[in-house]
This record gives structure tokens, C-alpha cells and sequence, in this order.
């Protein structure tokens, strides 16, 4: 299969474009079951960003924002190095399958080799689709490692 041109712009998200991001992360959220807080979701990017505690990349077609992921930096012990959590991906039902979740990773990947890093990390639900397109990009699922959270 070709690789598809997204015919999008990546940039790095500042805090000038949290209203283009906005939209997005609200219907990214409700992707996963939450209810549409416009106003809460861009609270949380605004503070995200003003607060320097993620990176935010955006795609963008013309004026149009058509793409996001935000990661999270944490550090392993172990390796004694950065490691960055892709915690969102998310593009917009009429721009998919155009290959812009795909240069969102690769942009994500660029970032953690600028800043050297060990790696990427995600975690995603069990039946995301998108789980085909992570597995063509090499990343692997850890199937050496229970994952275990605690609610507070």
C-alpha cells in the first residue's frame, strides 16, 4: 500500500491556537465516553500548555485544524532517560484515512529522538482501531508487563 500524503501541516501547539484545539480535544474525550465540556477541555490545554506540561502538536489543512496528539513527559529509572507518554491522538472524522494520524506519530517520534529519549509509550482501548496503524509504525505491545492504576 502507498503511504498516503496527509496534506497537513504539523506544527507545535502554543497557547495562541487552544481555540483550533478545543473542538478537537472535546470530541477526542467524548471518543471515550466523556460529556462535552468545550469549556473544561480548553481550561485543561490552556493550562497544559501555559504550564509548559505537555507537548501539543496540531495538523492543519489550510485554516482548518484537522489533527492533534499531546504527550506527556515522564523518565524511566531503569534507563535513566526521558521517556514521552502519547497520551492523545486524535483526527477529525472527515480527515481520516488520509494519513495524518500517521505523520502525527511520526512527529512524536521526531520528538522524543530531539530530545533523546528512551522511547514513545501509549496506552489505548482494548477495541481503537487505531491500534493497526501503531503496529505498521513499530510499536510494540508490551506483553511483559501487567499495567495497574489506582483511582483516587
Amino acid at each position: 500500500m502507498a503511504r498516503k500524503d496527509p496534506g497537513a501541516v504539523i506544527t507545535r501547539a502554543t497557547v495562541e491556537h487552544v481555540e483550533l484545539l478545543t473542538p478537537m480535544f472535546d470530541g477526542y474525550r467524548r471518543f471515550y465516553g466523556q460529556p462535552s465540556d468545550p469549556e473544561g477541555a480548553r481550561r485543561f490545554l490552556l493550562e497544559r500548555l501555559e504550564r509548559d506540561e505537555s507537548v501539543v502538536f496540531l495538523a492543519m489543512e489550510g485554516e482548518a485544524p484537522v489533527g492533534f496528539t499531546q504527550l506527556y513527559p515522564s523518565f524511566s529509572s531503569v534507563s535513566a532517560k526521558r521517556v514521552w507518554i502519547l497520551n492523545d491522538l486524535f483526527v477529525v472524522p472527515e480527515a481520516r484515512q488520509r494519513g495524518i494520524a500517521s505523520a502525527l506519530l511520526d512527529r512524536a517520534e521526531r520528538l522524543a529522538v530531539e530530545t533523546r529519549a528512551k522511547g514513545l509509550e501509549l496506552k489505548t482501548a482494548r477495541d481503537n482501531p487505531a491500534q493497526h496503524l501503531y503496529e505498521r509504525k513499530g510499536w510494540r505491545r508490551d506483553e511483559a508487563f501487567h499495567h495497574y492504576s489506582l483511582g483516587v
